[in-house]
């Protein structure tokens, strides 16, 4: 049986930054009452007079991530394509950046499990190089958010979070059993949907209904999100995803050589930390300066990481996420 090994990492966010200031000019908001309350101080938002859109942030991340693979697009096998924020309704990411690397006719899979949606990716693409289907997976994770954001008062506890940006790794076939990603874990809790959820357009609500009723009050094709209640259920299913990775492989906590949690919040990587008895250069945070880029954040964040040094030959690497669905998960690799 074979095992997969990240062998290329790459990432793209926007020139364009947005501080927690700029924001006064849609909201009754200040830097003290986001930072107190997210630990973000700015985050990318796309320009719209740039050509950067989700699919091209994930072309960008890609080409990256390749080339640090030593490969060229002629060798990847498969594109796993993870967002919650398609350029398109249909179809997806992955078809464009097969198109826009001018790629072979390979397969590409988008994935919508929002912000967990790179773990999913992850452990799809593991499961296909592990069973000899594939031997190197392209695993995007991009999002788009500032344009589909409230930007006004009563929108601000969400949109305060959320920027854009993209990341990308390359999963490569190993027969070293001891090294790559040695397992994944993922779950979900439908019951909770509607705690974390963008209601429409929908096929349950089509664009000319929306028209049709034309109510300034409707809120439903903006994001909705009850903060306290994901947040408690947030820093529950972290703990149970990344103790179940540990205890799959007959690891301890102390282990741990790097987490690189979902930026979702700083507040829940931060109680995450203090309940795994981390040093703070055991886990890796970036949400201060990208805010939350949903299924982006922990490629970004892990791309970061490793170009800075903190992950070495042999370290012991955990990825976890939770997020709307609920879903969550982890992904456990040795480095």
């Amino acid at each position: 049986m074979y095992t997969s090994k990240i062998t290329g990492l790459g990432y793209y966010v926007p020139e364009n930054v947005v501080t927690n200031d700029d924001l006064k000019q849609w909201m009754d908001t200040s830097d003290e009452w986001i930072q107190e309350r997210t630990g973000i101080k700015e985050r990318r938002w796309i320009d719209p007079k740039t050509e950067d859109t989700t699919a091209v942030m994930g072309a960008k991340a890609a080409r990256i991530a390749i080339e640090r693979a030593g490969l060229t697009k002629d060798d990847i096998d498969f594109i796993v394509f993870a967002t919650l924020s398609p350029d398109m309704y249909f179809p997806g990411g992955g078809v464009q950046v097969q198109e826009m690397l001018d790629m072979p006719t390979i397969g590409a899979l988008d994935v919508r499990n929002q912000c967990s949606g790179f773990i999913y990716s992850m452990s799809v693409a593991d499961q296909f190089i592990k069973t000899g289907m594939y031997k190197n997976i392209l695993v995007i994770g991009a999002e788009n958010h500032s344009g589909g954001l409230e930007r006004s008062t009563r929108g601000r506890g969400v949109t305060v979070i959320f920027g854009d940006g993209a990341g990308a790794a390359v999963l490569s076939r190993s027969e070293d059993a001891s090294r790559g990603i040695l397992s994944s874990h993922l779950h979900s809790e439908g019951k909770h949907a509607t705690k974390l959820v963008l209601e429409g357009p929908s096929t349950q609500r089509w664009v000319p209904e929306i028209l049709e009723k034309n109510d300034p009050e409707d809120q439903t094709y903006f994001p909705y999100m009850d903060g306290q209640f994901v947040f408690k259920h947030a820093i529950t299913r972290f703990s149970e995803a990344i103790n179940e990775g540990l205890e799959a492989n007959n690891l301890q906590k102390e282990d741990i050589d790097m987490l690189i949690p979902h930026q979702a919040n700083l507040r829940i990587a931060q109680f995450i930390q203090k309940k795994f008895q981390l040093p703070n250069d055991k886990v890796y945070n970036n949400i201060m300066k990208y805010g939350n880029t949903t299924a982006a954040s922990v490629i970004i964040a892990l791309t970061e990481a490793w170009e800075k040094g903190k992950i070495k030959d042999n370290d012991l690497v955990v990825l976890a996420a939770f997020g709307s669905g609920f879903t969550w998960g982890s992904v456990i690799i040795k480095w």
